[in-house]
């Protein structure tokens, strides 16, 4: 969708096109909510907190709904390599696992693909005979730590490297074309010019914009934001 129409959506539902009801937004401003509805609109999908949602690839609209941000097998090399373990730096644009495989070889075996599991960190998996990772069974334990994926083996293989397959982070949506210079800075002080449309669906930015709506509104305590709190149908963004 264009982030013109996306602009012209969001006035139309956030204050009466040419009134001043409510505050008139800056188009940076109007930028930064709808991005933050964005990452709202996918963590409900992706990785949802509340029971009423399903989570990514339980129902085909989710599948469809960020289809445009999932990655597929993107190959990975350690960082960093020992006996025990290897670590895997993710990309810059990683936001959400959804599966991996490890590509381990143990003497003249080589080359064969051992599924990822992801475990907690108080699980004692490392110590189990059951539940550490296993060659013959094609099965390599893995945590999330600050220096990336950390992928653990038994001590007689080795992993060659991993195919990720992951949600991203979508681009920045901006209309930095149409404010005051044709150009605006973030607050990081990063330059944006030009524009960026909304990856998703329309049907998805839409509801991009009604969350947005809904976190402005509430910001400045409109008369009607809980009207269109409860247009979207639940209450977990405040």
């Amino acid at each position: 969708m264009f982030i013109e129409d996306m602009h012209y959506d969001f006035k139309k539902k956030f204050n009466k096109i040419d009134s001043n009801q409510n505050k008139n937004l800056l188009i940076p401003e109007i930028d930064w909510a709808l991005n933050e509805a964005q990452k709202i609109f996918i963590d409900i999908v992706a990785e949802p907190r509340g029971k009423s949602f399903l989570g990514f690839e339980r129902t085909q609209k989710n599948i469809d709904d960020i289809k445009t941000l999932v990655v597929n097998d993107q190959s990975l090399k350690p960082s960093e390599e020992n006996t025990e373990n290897s670590i895997f730096n993710l990309p810059n644009e990683y936001l959400y696992f959804i599966r991996g495989q490890a590509i381990i070889s143990k003497n003249i075996c080589k080359s064969q693909k051992a599924r990822i599991y992801i475990q907690q960190h108080d699980d004692e998996f490392e110590l189990s005979p059951f539940d550490k990772s296993s060659f013959e069974w094609r099965e390599v334990n893995a945590l999330f730590t600050n220096k990336g994926l950390k992928l653990y083996t038994d001590g007689t293989f080795k992993i060659d490297s991993i195919l990720l397959s992951y949600i991203r982070q979508p681009l920045y949506m901006h209309n930095a074309k149409d404010f005051r210079g044709g150009q605006y800075n973030l607050p990081s002080g990063k330059v944006l010019k030009g524009k960026q449309d909304c990856e998703l669906s329309e049907q998805c930015c839409r509801e991009i914009v009604d969350i947005a709506v809904a976190i402005s509104s509430s910001e400045i305590q409109t008369n009607d934001y809980q009207i269109k709190y409860s247009k979207l149908g639940f209450n977990n963004l405040k």
